[in-house]
């Protein structure tokens, strides 16, 4: 990575000069690279849809793909995209005037799903589920509408951990978000190349270059969330073994399906000791040596 102010792309125009912020954006580059070639992430020619909702994580993610693809590391086309679901307060205006100044091709998409939301679920009930399944349904298609082969979302090595542990603990499985999927309908990928990227890097980073930050609090505040809960736990772990979260997420990356309890992974009924391996074939006629 070269760092001169004349060899950076232009999102990233502005950054901070001290050698804190060089390796914070290297770490960050070099970590997205490497998820995108380990999961198979690359099509050459494939045209992307980099989803925004205006927050640290998907800035981050913008401006570390353009970086990659800036320096031909990322043979792909990108078109950013902004769904505006119709929360109020919504400032509408602020991302079309960042993707304007930074000349990044890009696509808002106004869809009134927080009406939607506000209709169908029960008062006291949470909202997140329903209006992610809405906004994920109008990212596909958009996509298709697009010509793109990929979804491309922001979700960072802490979301992946939290919903595993959010799985484990309300769901009774073991599953997380996956960096890479193919959508139900089988015809767009799902990609997540800030998978192996620490949430405290993705808002120091967003901090120091000052993208206008829009919260993800504007459907209204609401104490409790299951991914909260699982937030506390995860930031008390780490606070008394600073490191715990780089361990717990390389377990998800080490799984060994002979030492868990899942049958249709592993044949446990079709297990079998040494010695009964070789009663089994003792009455096979040996081969000519």
């Amino acid at each position: 990575m070269l760092d001169n102010d004349t060899d950076i792309h232009a999102l990233f125009a502005g950054a901070p000069s001290t050698t804190e912020f060089k390796k914070l954006r290297k770490r960050i580059v070099r970590y997205t690279r490497e998820a995108i070639e380990q999961y198979g992430m690359i099509e050459r020619g494939a045209r992307w849809l980099v989803c925004l909702s205006g927050g640290k994580d998907s800035y981050t993610l913008l401006a570390v793909l353009h970086e990659l693809q800036w320096r031909g590391l990322l043979p792909v086309e990108i078109l950013a995209c902004n769904l505006d679901q119709g929360q109020p307060g919504f400032p509408a205006t602020v991302l079309p005037e960042f993707l304007e100044k930074m000349g990044v091709p890009h696509r808002i998409e106004y869809q009134d799903t927080y009406s939607v939301v506000m209709d169908k679920v029960p008062q006291g009930r949470t909202f997140c589920a329903l209006c992610s399944r809405l906004r994920r349904g109008n990212l596909y298609r958009i996509a298709r509408e697009e010509g793109c082969s990929a979804v491309v979302l922001g979700h960072h090595r802490d979301d992946i951990l939290e919903t595993f542990f959010m799985n484990l603990f309300h769901g009774g499985r073991l599953a997380t978000m996956p960096p890479k999927l193919v959508n139900e309908e089988g015809d767009l990928f799902v990609y997540r190349p800030l998978a192996h990227v620490a949430e405290a890097d993705c808002e120091k980073f967003a901090t120091a270059m000052s993208y206008p930050i829009i919260p993800c609090d504007l459907c209204g505040s609401q104490d409790g969330l299951q991914r909260q809960q699982v937030k506390q736990i995860l930031d008390g772990w780490e606070a008394n073994s600073p490191g715990r979260r780089q361990v717990m997420f390389r377990a998800l990356m080490n799984a060994r399906p002979s030492h868990l309890l899942d049958p249709k992974l592993f044949d446990f009924a079709g297990l079998m000791r040494t010695e009964e391996k070789i009663s089994e074939n003792s009455n096979e006629i040996p081969a000519l040596r």
